[in-house]
């Protein structure tokens, strides 16, 4: 398939086009000029539909100081030309919210994927041959499937697939990621792209991962846990956490650092989430639940010796009692 993707600018100004409607409720006025903007250009339209697509997932109305800029933005308009007003706002909303937003505005950059999944949202998809993907959170994919070959391009995320054995044995269901060509047989695997390696789990069946760098195949077999960097591939003889739960909407630990708990928990829920340095390495063990964060964040205090400071919904920091 042709990426196309929109620019970073245009990008904005679809965010900024859709806060000032969604700010003002119905206004012709401004829906006609929205959509004269979105009319000038190809890249205007596709960044305005990207942005509205991802509007249930990505609340614009709730990025810190976009209440504020739109405010000051609807009491300038009367004193300031509208392409001043424009810049004000995106100076107010956008810059600086930057650092906040980062992890967030990541799936504006993977809109052209074939599949993707928005923050703490999971889906379940039937593959032209009849496997079963399961994208986890934050996670976007492309396919390219033909005679010739199965292939899932990891983008960004994790993703768990199902597959049955290939009529062709020469065309095995093939996963890239940024540090290996993963080949499935006939079974059940996860792969997590993380940000300095791989991740592959195998539940049952085999998986072949064929090493960066000389090319060769080492055979992963059920049960095993492995990591694949630029220097190679090597298996986790202990795991913290069941590669699998989370299909199933579950973390589940024998024994995890809360400063990783946290940091997967992050993985579900928009904003800032972490802990103090000296509680880091406090141990959950358990079975937690994914489907509401923010109360999952809320009984921390009941299992471990930490409080919560939060500033906002989207700024929580576990901290040790004093």
């Amino acid at each position: 398939m042709t990426d196309v993707r929109p620019g970073a600018t245009a990008v904005k100004q679809a965010i900024q086009w859709m806060l000032r409607l969604r700010e003002s409720g119905h206004d012709p006025a401004l829906e006609h000029e929205c959509a004269q903007w979105r009319n000038v250009h190809r890249e205007h339209e596709l960044a305005w539909q990207r942005v509205n697509h991802l509007h249930q997932d990505l609340d614009l109305r709730a990025i810190p100081g976009a209440g504020l800029a739109l405010q000051t933005l609807e009491t300038s308009q009367r004193a300031l030309r509208r392409r001043q007003a424009l810049k004000l706002l995106g100076g107010i909303a956008m810059v600086g919210t930057a650092a906040w937003l980062s992890k967030d505005l990541d799936a504006l950059d993977d809109w052209a994927a074939d599949y993707a999944t928005g923050t703490g949202e999971r889906r379940s998809f039937t593959l032209p041959d009849g496997s079963l993907m399961q994208l986890n959170t934050r996670t976007a994919v492309d396919l390219a499937f033909n005679e010739q070959r199965r292939l899932i391009r990891l983008k960004h995320g994790e993703l768990m697939v199902t597959c049955g054995q290939a009529a062709n044995p020469e065309r095995p269901l093939l996963v890239q990621t940024r540090n290996a060509l993963l080949e499935g047989y006939e079974g059940r695997f996860v792969a997590r792209q993380d940000s300095d390696c791989t991740r592959v789990s195998v539940s049952h069946g085999r998986v072949a991962i064929r090493k960066p760098g000389d090319g060769q195949l080492q055979r992963i077999e059920s049960g095993e846990d492995w990591r694949i960097d630029a220097k190679g591939a090597q298996r986790l003889e202990h795991v913290d956490m069941d590669a699998m739960a989370w299909s199933e909407g579950l973390i589940i630990t024998p024994g995890m650092r809360l400063f990783d708990f946290l940091a997967q928990v992050s993985r579900y829920r928009h904003g800032y989430l972490g802990c103090s340095d000296e509680i880091a390495n406090l141990r959950l063990s358990g079975v937690f639940r994914l489907e509401d964060p923010e109360q999952l964040i809320q009984l921390l205090p009941q299992t471990l010796p930490v409080r919560l400071r939060q500033r906002t919904r989207w700024w929580v920091r576990v901290e040790g009692v004093a």
